[in-house]
């Protein structure tokens, strides 16, 4: 899909983009779930759906897959940390689109659910990256929400911010193999231009 294609879907459904995105919002806020214990979550949301804006062209196949795609990318903490469970995720996007797109948003949300587990290691496991490489669109997905906790935690800082510096910089090379796949589908792409972006927050703030 060309950017300009895109940016048309965008603004066709910018009301539907927004309602999504209040929705996400109010969600988190309802359970006082904050990022870095300074932001609403809402602020986390925002900068990964900033991704979806700059770079959804390069993965989005269809218009039909616009609207899944945004509210999967608002959504994709909403059952980790939102206390919704699979359906109750498919039942709010059921609200904005059809039968079919609200199946494929409910599933990226899924895919990047945490497994149960004592540690970060257990919680992201190899059943957790192969969930998401089955996935369509959450490795992207995936890679807008480590490149929004990546520009954070190297911007800000505190104690919980540098130690998620050295964690996101040393996990780098696994997580980006993680969610790499070798099918022909441009739905699970990973624009290189946002790998770029996450080597770069990374060289300037070593």
């Amino acid at each position: 899909m060309t950017q300009n294609e895109f940016q048309e879907y965008i603004a066709k459904y910018a009301e539907t983009i927004e309602a999504i995105k209040q929705s996400a919002h109010q969600l988190h806020d309802h359970v006082n779930q904050t990022y870095d214990k300074t932001h609403p979550y809402g602020f986390h949301l925002d900068m990964v759906v900033d991704s979806v804006y700059q770079y959804g062209h390069e993965v989005c196949d269809d218009e039909h897959d616009v609207l899944p795609l945004f509210f999967g990318a608002y959504y994709h903490d909403s059952i980790e940390d939102a206390r919704l469970t699979y359906n109750d995720v498919k039942a709010h996007a059921l609200r904005y689109m059809d039968e079919e797109q609200a199946l494929m948003a409910a599933e990226i949300a899924y895919a990047l659910t945490n497994d149960k587990g004592r540690n970060r290691a257990e919680r992201a496991g190899e059943k957790y990256y192969q969930g998401i490489r089955e996935t369509p669109y959450a490795p992207f997905v995936k890679l807008a929400d480590r490149l929004a906790n990546i520009s954070y935690s190297f911007k800000h800082s505190n104690v919980a911010n540098a130690h998620m510096k050295d964690v996101y910089q040393n996990e780098l090379p696994h997580f980006l193999q993680a969610i790499t796949t070798d099918v022909d589908d441009i739905r699970f792409a990973l624009p290189q231009g946002m790998i770029d972006e996450i080597y770069n927050i990374i060289q300037m703030g070593s």
